[in-house]
């Protein structure tokens, strides 16, 4: 399957309507880049039930920086519209591919249930926090 140029526009109707999406963070300037990019390709031709895309940073840099994408290529795994992996550098091709069936092995339901456990939890730690500061200053 050949990859999809992803934008601000299709974004998430791509990653949201397809189970496991790889994304290639690249720009036209970055050698780097350059020498991932055959790579990536290579990948979407054999898993061709996967979604491939890759974002142009140059020409979508808000979707780049809304996602947080600091250095390029980064590429970003989303499964189930969860980011499962993202890690800059361009990968050898067997790393890809070892990342890709590590993906591909997560249970997506404990992933839900970590994802849900850390959003609960992030409210009561920073009020737990608050609590100690005020005890603190309290004394």
């Amino acid at each position: 399957m050949s990859t999809i140029e992803l934008t601000k526009e299709n974004f998430d109707e791509i990653v949201s309507g397809n189970d496991f999406v790889l994304i290639d963070f690249w720009a036209e300037w970055c050698g780097p880049c350059k020498q991932f990019g055959p790579v990536f390709e290579r990948s979407s031709e054999t898993h061709e039930d996967l979604v491939f895309a890759k974002v142009d940073t140059e020409a979508q840099p808000e979707l780049a920086q809304a996602l947080q994408i600091q250095s390029i290529p980064t590429v970003m795994i989303v499964r189930e519209n969860i980011a499962v992996f993202a890690q800059p550098g361009a990968l050898p091709e067997e790393a890809l591919e070892d990342v890709i069936g590590q993906a591909r092995a997560l249970d997506m339901d404990e992933v839900r249930a970590s994802v849900t456990e850390a959003a609960q939890g992030e409210p009561a730690e920073a009020e737990a926090e608050a609590e100690q500061g005020q005890q603190a200053q309290g004394s």
